[in-house]
Formats: structure tokens, C-alpha cells, sequence
């Protein structure tokens, strides 16, 4: 089966550079472009499912994705986004000035922190992969799936198929609303796609400026 692996639509707060964690957010007039235009990509695939974080930037990206299909959107717990607990709601330079020696863990060793009050990488690995473990298992043969979630998470997950850790965090990127393809069969995943914004080339959908 395939799963196609989608991160969020943009927000205000992806482009202030502020971490979300479970802060609920909602898209952006970008964002819901972004939406639209990867639900229009996708229209021609015959999705059987769609799966979502509960976090509002993911499941109304997934709604777009599922309303050609006549779908709806299956809530999952496991993919909801890193809770960033005292961080969450601050600027990068704000939490770099309150956390200097963590924040500089983050950007030099990202998988030796845990944000306080939250979780580490490793611990939205785990959940993420038993999440999507359970989503491929409920989906065997040649079916093909769509998959909503967040920067961290997606990341996450693709460091795990790819043999990868959590300290590879920043070696790949997961800009607004880019696809991932991945592929399971009985010798688990393979990817086949990385981080495509084809869909978002030219018109008013801007590139990302930043892996945030």
C-alpha cells in the first residue's frame, strides 16, 4: 500500500517563526491556498482514507485533500505535533534568549532535548510510528492512503523509514503542505518521495523561507 504523506498548510505563526507544539492554529490565507492547491494535485489518485492530526492546521489540509474523494477525515491522536510545552507561543529569539543552552542543544543536538513540561523527538517518534504502523496495517494490498501532520512529526517519521535517528532532525526538510510517498509492503517501508512542493510551483503560493 502507499501512504502520502502530507505536512500542514502555512499559519501565522510558521511565518513569525514562533513554535505552535499543540497550540491550535489555524491556516493562513497561504495556508489555505496551499490546501486547496495540494487537494486538487492529489484529486486523480484513488484515496481510500485520510488520516489527520486533530490539530486544526492538519485536519482542515486534510479536509481539502479528502472533499474530492467524498471522504471524511479520520482523527489520530499519534500524529497531533510535538508538544513544546514552556516553549510553545514563543519566538525563535525568544526562546533562544530564555533557553540559551537548551536552544543551542535544539539547533546542534536536537535529540538530547526534551522542551520542559513536554516531549523529546524520540518520544513523537514512537508515537508517530505506531500511529502510521496502525494506519498501514488497517490498509494492506494496493491501497493507497493520505496522511496529514506537522514539521516534527513527518520528519520524524521519515528519519525512522529511512534507518535514520532523531539527530538527524535537521538533514531534511518538511516545508507548508509538501507531499512524501511512501511505500509498505512485507519488508516495511521504502520512500519514494521526499519533501515535493511541485504542486505549490509559481502563482501566489510563495516558497517557504525558512525550515519552520
Amino acid at each position: 500500500m502507499k501512504i502520502v504523506l502530507i505536512r500542514h498548510g502555512e499559519t501565522k505563526w510558521n511565518k513569525e517563526e514562533v513554535f505552535r507544539g499543540r497550540a491550535d492554529i489555524p491556516l493562513d490565507e497561504t495556508g489555505i491556498a496551499q490546501a486547496e492547491a495540494t487537494g486538487a494535485a492529489l484529486a486523480h489518485l484513488r484515496l481510500r482514507a485520510v488520516y489527520s492530526s486533530p490539530l486544526a492546521r492538519a485536519s482542515k489540509t486534510a479536509g481539502a485533500v479528502a472533499r474530492p474523494h467524498g471522504l471524511a477525515v479520520q482523527l489520530v491522536d499519534g500524529l497531533a505535533d510535538i508538544d513544546c510545552g514552556a516553549w510553545e507561543g514563543l519566538p525563535v529569539e525568544e526562546a533562544r534568549r530564555r533557553y540559551p543552552e537548551m536552544f543551542q542543544a535544539w539547533q546542534k543536538a536536537p535529540h538530547t532535548v526534551t522542551f520542559p513540561g513536554g516531549e523529546s523527538l524520540d518520544m513523537v517518534a514512537d508515537r508517530a510510528m505506531a500511529a502510521l504502523d496502525r494506519i498501514a496495517a488497517a490498509h494492506a494490498g494496493r491501497e493507497t492512503v493520505a496522511v496529514v501532520a506537522h514539521r516534527v512529526v513527518n520528519k520524524l517519521v521519515l528519519l525512522r523509514i529511512l534507518g535514520l535517528g532523531s539527530a538527524a532532525f535537521w538533514r531534511i526538510r518538511q516545508d507548508t503542505c509538501c507531499i512524501n510517498v511512501v511505500e509498505h509492503g512485507p519488508d516495511g517501508y521504502v520512500l519514494h518521495l521526499l519533501n515535493d512542493r511541485c504542486h505549490l510551483a509559481g502563482g501566489r503560493i510563495p516558497e517557504p523561507p525558512s525550515d519552520f
